[in-house]
């Protein structure tokens, strides 16, 4: 539209490392009519935002002269399907170096066989491999990157040719091509990692329709359709079960060894498996917006998202290559102008530091380890919004749960059920009886609990609810009242003992009913929202590592106390929202880097002071879209989690940028002094992006402790 802006997205392809993205990036933000560029090698996606002076043509145009391809999305489908990609050696880097060491092997026989000719068989090889090099580097050099690694090659490459260093230079030619192949290889390992998840999603699906199933593509589900999935097929797409029950197997998504119960009006999840039963779920996401499609899409994103050390290094390598350009002239020339020395040995000297002058492992040690490290993370349901944050994370001090939802399991459970005449059974069937059919969560925790032991429910008549008391009927011919120990009373004497049992159950922040029956008070029911099972476990890591938890809850005293010495952390209860704030900024203003863990409505704003808000949610919008980090299925020992990973990608990082400027440092002191030559040179770069690369790969395989 004439005027209007576009923003379009791209997969490019050839693009192996930040160096790479910053060429692209450089080039079209000189493209009139080009307003913003952001590109992502780590997942391979280009966002460009322009006007009615640019098309698609036109940027494919440009990524084509510096040697990329570019592929048009459609919004959404980075996410909801990817190609397969081709296997290495049909890649065109891997072509051209077949190429070049063919050609480099020819020039070799020939030489043999003609020894008059050799010089021009290896110039003739050295070009099969320069040339399209050559071609990358003055298109880069003339969109606004003229120090790129293209760039640098060909000028040592010709001036080793024109010192007579001919057979070197092409070999250093076919290092270089054999080193580019190598990156690429290890640029789409770390790449694939977050494509894989994307791929668990089955490709099609058994749509239910008027009584008849068809199979239909699984990007094409619509919202609304009933979709059939039998045992040990994967679900097609995020649901609700509408019949049928089973056991999901949630691992390849979540990692959980043990598949977990659902039944009618449990949600479901795209990739997950189908253990047991038949099911009938009812979609409720489209293939572009199913759970695991959003996962990848904000992981893409937070990959965009620089880490404040990968900003350093971005504006230290603007400043390297020129320097190590000014040291490389330094040598070539000071020797033989100031001291007499010969001119082609310090002119090759010369050349050989030039070819270290590329900054790619340098550029390339951050982003490749948090683009692993988001990719392992997001693979255990750990959702991390950027680098930044994955790299603040580590510096974290004190952590502050809410409660119920967090610390808990947000819905109350039945934890005691006493008779005090009768049996236990019959005094759980009776309650379930006057419960039955309402949806009050203290209703549904017996019920559910009457269920578990497959009890026979007796049936009750004329139950109503009676304001402020609990619920009275008729049970099996029987009158009968379930409700509070206060009211309760007025209807049947309670026991002294018994009294005393409810005061220690109410002590313990659990809720005591008492059941009455034909006047007589003949048990109760206890009830609380109880830990998480891992919160133990998961505050007990946090301390170990030296952090300190405290919770902070808008529930009553007692409860929160009893949670909290159950759990053994700090509570602070009875708060209001701003009280959760100020308790942040009071713990921020002694110096602590404060992580605040909740569910991401409730306390907003405690989470937005906090210097790091994680959302707690099982795949949730809320879990998925707020906060700088989500752990997706509610284990408080992911909390934890998160920190570890953060010490651990660090750790890497630092064992990159080691890695990259010390094997600069050391070929350049071995070029200046003559030990070392041209190929080992570019060993020292194309080598140690290689090695930085490979390196970061390992994280994909972190785990938790």
């Amino acid at each position: 539209m004439s005027g209007g802006v576009t923003q379009a997205r791209y997969r490019v392809t050839g693009m192996d490392c930040g160096a790479c993205a910053a060429k692209i990036g450089t080039a079209l933000r000189r493209v009139p009519g080009v307003s913003e560029v952001a590109v992502s090698f780590q997942s391979g996606v280009l966002s460009v935002a322009y006007d009615d002076r640019v098309d698609d043509a036109a940027v494919a145009k440009t990524l084509s002269k510096l040697g990329f391809g570019a592929t048009a999305l459609e919004a959404g489908a980075e996410a909801a399907s990817r190609p397969a990609p081709d296997p290495w050696w049909r890649s065109a880097k891997a072509r051209a170096t077949l190429l070049c060491a063919l050609a480099l092997a020819v020039a070799y026989g020939v030489g043999r066989l003609v020894p008059s000719v050799e010089r021009y068989a290896f110039i003739a090889a050295l070009l099969v491999g320069l040339v399209p090099v050559a071609r990358r580097a003055f298109a880069a050099a003339r969109m606004g990157s003229p120090f790129s690694i293209e760039m640098l090659m060909t000028v040592a490459a010709v001036g080793a040719v024109v010192i007579g260093a001919t057979e070197e230079a092409a070999a250093v030619v076919l290092f270089f091509l054999v080193g580019e192949m190598l990156e690429g290889l290890a640029a789409s390992r770390a790449r694939r990692s977050i494509s894989e998840l994307a791929d668990l999603v089955p490709k099609t699906a058994l749509v239910e329709a008027g009584g008849e199933t068809r199979v239909v593509a699984a990007e094409l589900l619509q919202v609304g359709e009933t979709i059939l999935v039998r045992p040990g097929e994967r679900i097609a797409a995020d649901g609700e079960i509408v019949e049928g029950a089973g056991e999901i197997d949630e691992a390849p998504v979540t990692g959980e060894s043990v598949p977990k119960a659902k039944a009618v009006g449990d949600v479901v999840f795209a990739g997950t498996i189908n253990a047991t039963g038949v099911l009938r779920i009812r979609v409720t996401a489209t293939a572009a917006d199913n759970t695991i499609a959003r996962v990848v899409r904000l992981v893409e994103e937070a990959q965009e998202s620089k880490a404040p050390t990968e900003r350093f290094i971005d504006r230290f390598s603007k400043a390297y290559t020129p320097f190590v350009v000014l040291i490389a002239i330094l040598v070539a020339i000071v020797p033989p102008l100031v001291g007499g020395a010969d001119w082609q040995t310090w002119i090759y000297r010369g050349l050989a530091v030039l070819l270290i002058g590329c900054p790619c492992a340098l550029v390339i040690s951050t982003p490749a380890a948090i683009a692993a490290s988001l990719s392992a993370g997001a693979r255990r349901g750990l959702l991390l919004k950027g680098g930044a944050v994955l790299e603040g994370l580590r510096h974290v001090t004190a952590v502050a749960f809410d409660k119920t939802g967090t610390l808990t399991q947000g819905r109350p459970v039945v934890t005691d059920v006493v008779a005090f005449r009768r049996s236990e059974q019959a005094v759980l069937a009776m309650t379930a009886a006057l419960e039955r059919g309402s949806t009050h969560p203290l209703a549904v925790a017996i019920l559910d609990r009457a269920k578990e032991q497959a009890l026979p429910i007796p049936p009750a008549f004329m139950a109503q609810a009676i304001a402020g008391e609990g619920i009275a009927g008729n049970v099996a011919g029987e009158p009968a009242f379930f409700g509070s120990p206060k009211a309760a009373v007025e209807r049947a004497p309670i026991e002294p003992a018994h009294a005393a049992r409810i005061d220690a159950m109410n002590a313990e922040g659990k809720t005591v009913s008492v059941l009455v029956a034909s006047g007589q008070a003949i048990g109760l029911i206890a009830l609380r929202d109880e830990p998480r099972a891992d919160a133990r476990k998961g505050l007990a890591s946090l301390a170990a590592a030296g952090i300190r938890t405290v919770m902070l809850t808008g529930d009553n005293a007692r409860t929160a106390a009893a949670v909290g010495a159950d759990l053994g952390v700090i509570v602070r209860a009875e708060l209001m929202p701003q009280d959760k704030l100020e308790i942040v900024r009071a713990l921020q203003a002694e110096g602590m880097i404060v992580a605040k863990v909740g569910d991401g409505i409730n306390d907003a704003p405690a989470l937005a002071a906090a210097d790091i808000g994680i959302a707690m949610g099982g795949g949730t919008d809320v879990a998925l879209e707020t906060a700088d980090a989500a752990a997706l299925h509610g284990r408080v020992s992911d909390v934890a989690d998160m920190i570890a990973l953060s010490k651990a990608t660090m750790r890497n990082i630092y064992q990159n940028i080691t890695a990259a400027l010390g094997l600069k440092a050391v070929f350049l002191v071995t070029t200046i002094i003559g030990v070392t030559g041209l190929w080992p040179a570019i060993l020292a770069d194309t080598g140690a992006t290689v090695l930085v690369t490979l390196n970061a790969i390992r994280l994909l395989r972190w785990r938790p402790v």
